[in-house]
């Protein structure tokens, strides 16, 4: 008996953990884009297995030799082992930069 109620002790426990949707099972839980043409784009994004993912992108010195889009943004996801990882970046004419606390840092 003491066998039977440890084991639907030890299955209630498990039933009541929050349970993380898998990649293949997420969804969509909300999409913004304002592509404003020429000059530049925002958009945002949020699906049920926690990941998410905010970006602009806006040109510079339109019409000259030099024209760039220069991009900034965030993404997010929980890792397997349960912890958030948050990356900002900036993409432009040096390069992607990204930054984030798990991230090593060049000397």
């Amino acid at each position: 008996m003491k066998m039977i109620v440890a084991f639907a002790a030890l299955v209630a426990v498990a039933l009541a953990a929050p349970q993380r949707t898998s990649d293949k099972d997420a969804i969509v839980t909300r999409y913004d884009s304002d592509n404003i043409g020429i000059d530049g784009y925002n958009f945002a994004y949020e699906t049920s297995n926690s990941i998410s993912q905010q970006e602009s992108g806006q040109v510079q010195n339109l019409g000259s030799e030099n024209e760039a889009i220069a991009v900034r943004g965030q993404f997010q996801y929980v890792g397997d082992d349960g912890v958030t990882y948050t990356v900002t970046y900036v993409a432009d004419e040096n390069g992607f930069q990204p930054q984030g606390a798990h991230l090593p840092v060049a000397p």
